[in-house]
This record gives C-alpha cells, sequence and structure tokens, in this order.
C-alpha cells in the first residue's frame, strides 16, 4: 500500500444524523474506534455539524500523531468531518472524489432533496453558513479537487461540472501509469496532501448488490482498487474517507463480503 500507514479505523455508524445498525456497515478487521457522539436536540444541520465536528477532532488528533487515519461511515457527508479535521492539523489538503454520482448539487439545484448529493459541493463551499463556518472548514477551491467517475449526472451537476467545478476523469483513466505524470495536465491529482474519498457505490450496482443508489454501467472493483492505488502509491494521501451508502446486509456472508471490499480497495 505504499507509504500509506493505517493504525486505526474510524467508525462512525451514521447515515446524515440517523445512528445505523450494525447490519449497515462493514468495517474491515483490525483495530477499529468508534466516533458516535450524542448529538443535540436541533436542525438537522446542527445535527450533521455536532456529528463533523467529532470525527474533525478524531481526524486531527490521528494526523497530528502522524497515522493516516481511515474514516468508515454511511454516506458522504462525513467527508466534511474528515477534511475539516485535516485542516485543523495544520495540513491544506486537496480531495480525490470517488463516487457514482456528483455531489455537486445545491439545495437550489437539488430534485431529490437528499443531502448526500450535496457533499462535494459543501466541501468546495456551497452553503458555508450550514456547516462549513460551525466546522471551521475552509471550502478548497475547484482546482484543488479531482472528481473520480460521476457516470450518474443530473443536468444541474454536469452543468456545474463544465463550467466552474472541478476536474473529472474515470476510473480507467485515473489507473493508467502515464495519466497521472507530469505534462498531463487535464489528469493530474491536485498537489500536495491529499484526502482519498471513495463512495462504494463508485463500483458497478451488478458486482456490489444492495446500495440505496446503484449506478449500472460502472467498473468493477479491481479497476477501482487499482485506480485507488494509483493515488495512494503518490504518499501523499494524509486520510481516507469511505462512505457505505448501502441497505443493511442481508447475512453474514452479504457483510463478509462488503468488509472484504473495502479491505481490498485500501490494501
Amino acid at each position: 500500500m505504499g507509504t500509506l500507514r493505517r493504525v486505526t479505523t474510524l467508525h462512525v455508524p451514521f447515515h446524515q444524523d440517523e445512528r445505523l445498525s450494525d447490519r449497515h456497515l462493514a468495517v474491515p478487521a483490525g483495530p477499529a474506534e468508534t466516533v458516535e457522539p450524542a448529538l443535540p436536540d436541533g436542525t438537522i444541520w446542527e445535527r450533521l455539524t455536532a456529528l463533523h465536528d467529532a470525527v474533525a477532532q478524531r481526524v486531527a488528533n490521528d494526523v497530528r500523531a502522524g497515522v493516516v487515519p481511515t474514516v468508515v461511515s454511511g454516506d458522504c457527508l462525513v467527508a466534511l468531518g474528515t477534511v475539516a479535521g485535516v485542516q485543523r492539523a495544520g495540513i491544506d489538503a486537496g480531495i480525490v472524489w470517488f463516487d457514482a454520482h456528483g455531489d455537486v448539487h445545491t439545495l437550489e439545484t437539488t430534485t431529490s432533496g437528499y443531502l448526500g448529493g450535496l457533499s462535494l459541493r459543501l466541501i468546495l463551499g456551497a452553503h458555508p453558513d450550514l456547516v462549513a463556518d460551525p466546522l471551521g472548514l475552509r471550502p478548497l477551491t475547484p482546482d484543488r479537487a479531482l472528481l473520480v467517475d460521476a457516470r450518474d449526472l443530473d443536468p444541474a451537476e454536469a452543468a456545474y461540472l463544465s463550467a466552474d467545478g472541478p476536474a473529472r476523469v474515470s476510473v480507467d483513466d485515473l489507473a493508467s501509469p502515464d495519466r497521472t505524470r507530469e505534462g498531463a495536465d487535464d489528469l493530474v491529482l491536485p498537489d500536495g496532501p491529499l484526502v482519498l474519498h471513495v463512495d462504494v457505490d463508485v463500483v458497478d450496482a451488478g458486482e456490489l448488490p444492495g446500495l440505496l443508489f446503484p449506478a449500472p454501467h460502472g467498473p468493477s472493483a479491481a479497476a477501482v482498487r487499482k485506480a485507488v492505488q494509483r493515488v495512494l502509491s503518490t504518499g501523499r494521501v494524509v486520510a481516507v474517507d469511505v462512505a457505505c451508502p448501502w441497505h443493511p446486509a442481508a447475512s453474514d456472508e452479504d457483510a463478509a463480503i462488503r468488509a472484504n471490499l473495502i479491505a481490498n480497495l485500501l490494501s
């Protein structure tokens, strides 16, 4: 796994502000700590801020100690806490975002109202009063982000990405040995330290059943692993964030398959 050192997995058993059952998340074998703060009464954004603040503090502690934390949660919004934690540790990191979806909606453009669809856009500065400001998160500029795959885009997301959004590449592009070399300007990873975010739904839905938002015609788990390893091999990853938006596992066998998937992506 190159120079990446993972000492403790941080298990965040939440989808938005909802506490998930043990059947939802599949944490790889090995030492793990659960981040499970008591959430206050209030708006969804106040509750999310409390959750993400707890994640940020734990991530910051690991990063300061020279550890590369791996955060495993039930949705992509937890990535705000991961990025904020890296920043609290004094590191201004870019982000590489693997996802079947764009996650670049705003409250004005979302048609479903699903808040996870705003995750990356919030990190890039949308609606700062809702989470970023209370969390102390400094939004990233689009050139500090790379969106990988995003094969299932709504029209508003496609318009944003084509005009003002971060660069977007395919899994195969990122996995190719010559694609991230200096000089391939349209496919270069963001400069400097990186947060690696992987939504498991980037894997083809036919290979990974039970996803909340399945997207067909995606890359295989093997292809995603190759691309993830390409990012890890840079030695610049300071935190890993894994989102698992899926239904509860139907059996112990399904849970083991999920845990193995996460472990194999990062090993």
